[in-house]
């Protein structure tokens, strides 16, 4: 097996997973599960490209002190932004409700950050997306929530699951709304010379 043959993914994100074995990538997870916080004044991409960076330096970083093979670490990061703020995750219903209600009607960004560590190099690269939503009734919002799909979603809403009915227009990429920019992390995997 090649050092490049299959890469450790910094992540738990079942959606990453998929991801990445729709590419064929082999992949070990090994979660960073590092505390995400934004600096003041950082603005949105900065933070995104930040986390996804940290994520993989920190797993680059366990590679080396377990003396596992080495193969291309990567990190990934996704937040939602509505008028320059970072929307995150819900803390609980009423937070995951009120971002669905600012979202509704609207254009929001989705930025997706991917970065891989191979042999000492950082590759990293950015995808913007904008997704429009329809209008949402109190009630379907209210009734989305109550599938659980929103719970652990940036923006409170999965792109790939029931919300695909709120989204009346998307401008870029679908896997990066996902959670994983397909088209910039098969970009970089080349660049290293990934199998």
């Amino acid at each position: 097996m090649n050092l490049e043959s299959m890469i450790y993914l910094a992540s738990a994100s079942p959606r990453r997973r998929e991801l990445l074995r729709q590419l064929g990538i082999e992949y070990e997870a090994l979660p960073s599960n590092l505390l995400e916080v934004r600096h003041m004044d950082e603005l949105p991409a900065d933070y995104v490209t930040r986390v996804a960076r940290d994520k993989a330096r920190f797993v680059a970083g366990l590679v080396k002190e377990r003396e596992l093979p080495a193969h291309p670490v990567l990190g990934a990061d996704t937040e939602v932004v509505l008028d320059g703020e970072i929307l995150g995750k819900p803390r609980d219903r009423a937070h995951g409700v009120e971002t669905l209600r600012r979202l509704a009607g609207r254009t929001h960004e989705v930025l997706s950050a991917v970065c891989v560590i191979f042999r000492g190099t950082e590759h990293a690269a950015l995808s913007t997306s904008r997704v429009t939503f329809a209008a949402l009734t109190e009630t379907e919002i209210a009734q989305y929530w109550e599938t659980g799909e929103p719970r652990d979603k940036a923006g409170a809403y999965a792109i790939q699951g029931r919300a695909a009915a709120f989204v009346v227009r998307l401008e870029g990429s679908y896997s990066g709304v996902m959670g994983l920019p397909l088209h910039e992390t098969a970009g970089i995997l080349k660049t290293i010379g990934a199998k």
